[in-house]
């Protein structure tokens, strides 16, 4: 039997949120704590993130026929399903406007205790949390009531799963975090913790970047191998003269 896998994968981080702009006041500012009176999860886009997914969205929406996206997959994040409407709103989905399905195993990753602290409040607050992450690494480290990047992987590997067996064959867009692409990036191409840390080290996922996957079939047609055709790629914003930014997410300090 064939492995079943969608026939073209998308993953797009999210367009420029408040929180990104509340996080870099934050640090500007030396404070211990991110200025958010709302849940992570209720966070908004940006007056730019909004340009930026409208941009993103055009240029879905310039592909043919034959090649636009058939099914878009959400975070249930209020910046990412924000981020996804606006895809379908731009015609960047074959047929009629229709809502993004929305998977909470696409979230953005919990932080738990550390939640809307920078680093130096991290440092400040929990001294010897601090201590034990940088021993274990980001990878492996759950801040009390939160996730590691391999809490955030075993959901995603079930995401994935449901993603083949409902959406095989079909062209598909996710949109997400910071964290999930990146762990996404790290499922599909079997990789470990240094590879994917340091793709991660070499700078952040552009807002409404683009993370692209072929899936073809190997030698005997029964197995599919993912196949990167491109990572972090802006070129829609360029193309539609919207900023292009790749701040972390309001959590940087705890990714």
């Amino acid at each position: 039997m064939r492995q079943r896998w969608p026939a073209r994968l998308w993953v797009v981080r999210h367009g420029q949120s408040a929180g990104n702009v509340a996080r870099d006041a934050a640090y500007a500012a030396g404070h211990a704590r991110i200025d958010l009176a709302v849940r992570d999860v209720d966070v908004p886009l940006s007056p730019l993130g909004e340009t930026q997914a409208q941009a993103l969205g055009r240029w879905f929406a310039a592909f043919p026929e034959n090649e636009k996206p058939e099914i878009i997959l959400s975070s249930p994040y209020v910046r990412a399903r924000q981020t996804a409407k606006a895809i379908c709103e731009a015609g960047g989905i074959i047929g009629e406007a229709r809502p993004p399905i929305v998977d909470e195993r696409l979230r953005e990753r919990e932080f738990g205790v550390f939640d809307l602290l920078t680093g130096a409040g991290i440092r400040e607050k929990y001294p010897d949390l601090a201590a034990q992450r940088a021993l274990l690494g980001k990878f492996y480290h759950r801040a009390p009531g939160g996730e590691s990047w391999a809490d955030v992987i075993l959901r995603l590997r079930s995401a994935l799963d449901t993603i083949s067996l409902h959406h095989a064959d079909r062209r598909v867009v996710i949109v997400c975090h910071q964290v999930v692409v990146l762990c996404i990036r790290y499922i599909l191409e079997e990789m470990d913790e240094a590879q994917v840390l340091a793709i991660d080290k070499q700078g952040d996922v552009v807002n409404c970047g683009i993370l692209e996957y072929d899936f073809e079939p190997d030698g005997d047609d029964r197995l599919c191998a993912p196949k990167l055709v491109r990572y972090n790629f802006a070129a829609p914003l360029v193309e539609e003269q919207a900023p292009v930014t790749s701040e972390p997410d309001a959590m940087v300090a705890a990714r």
